[in-house]
Formats: C-alpha cells, structure tokens, sequence
C-alpha cells in the first residue's frame, strides 16, 4: 500500500477463497483450471496467501475507489463490498474509501452511449480529489 498514491479497482476479484469455496456460483467450478481447487489443502494455502479480502490487516492504505456491477455473474458485487468493508473496519488511516455499486452494470460497467464518459469522468474526479487537484 505504501507504493501508492491512490487505488481504483473497477469489478475486483478480491475475495478469491471464498468465492472459489462455493460451488454454486455461475463460474467457480470451471475456474479450478485456472485458480486451482481450494478444497486441496496446498491450493487452499496457496489462495489464501494472495487473496486481497484474506490478508486485509491493522495497516495504512491508500485512497481507494472500488466499483462494482450488481450484474456481474463473474465477479459477484459482494467481493467488493465485503472488501471496502473489511478495509474500513481494519485500516490505521482516514484516507478517502469509496465503493460505487452499479445496479444495472455487468462485468463490463454500464452500457449506453455516454456511460463510458461518466465513468472516466468519475475516475479523473477521484483522482484529482485524492491528489488536491479539485476546484
């Protein structure tokens, strides 16, 4: 976290054991090629040791916008939720926590053809925010 000034983290696969843990999400069992299955033990260790969700600990971190998409059946909306979540509740700092859930966005955000712009637009605002940019 010291390496940074500012985080986005737009749909982030952030709570990779738990959701390769349950079986019954859309994608989890067809992910075992690719993540391994945790139900090993040494790919369980393996998950658990890079799992942003599992090593969220008592430490600064840097500003952070987190945007997930209540439609996304790959990275479920809850990962991000549960992650600022634990940042809030863990994390030594005040720096700016943001999650912005979008409720009619998929993996890929919100279609239309302004959305894109707003997006960015969002983005360049945290950032010049964080960085004492704004007007």
């Amino acid at each position: 976290p010291e390496l940074f000034g500012a985080a986005i983290a737009e749909v982030p696969f952030v709570d990779v054991l738990n959701t390769m843990l349950n079986a019954d999400l859309p994608l989890t069992v067809t992910e075992y090629d690719e993540w391994g299955d945790p139900n090993q033990p040494e790919v369980h260790a393996r998950i658990r040791a890079y799992a942003p969700y599992e090593n969220v600990r008592a430490q600064a971190y840097p500003p952070l916008l987190a945007v997930a998409g209540y439609n996304d059946s790959r990275v479920q909306y809850w990962e991000a939720a549960k992650w600022v979540a634990k940042l809030r509740a863990t994390r030594t700092d005040d720096n700016l926590l943001l999650l912005k859930t979008e409720f009619g966005a998929g993996h890929g955000g919100m279609s239309g053809r302004y959305q894109a712009l707003k997006d960015v637009a969002l983005e360049y605002a945290f950032v010049l925010k964080v960085f004492g940019m704004a007007g």
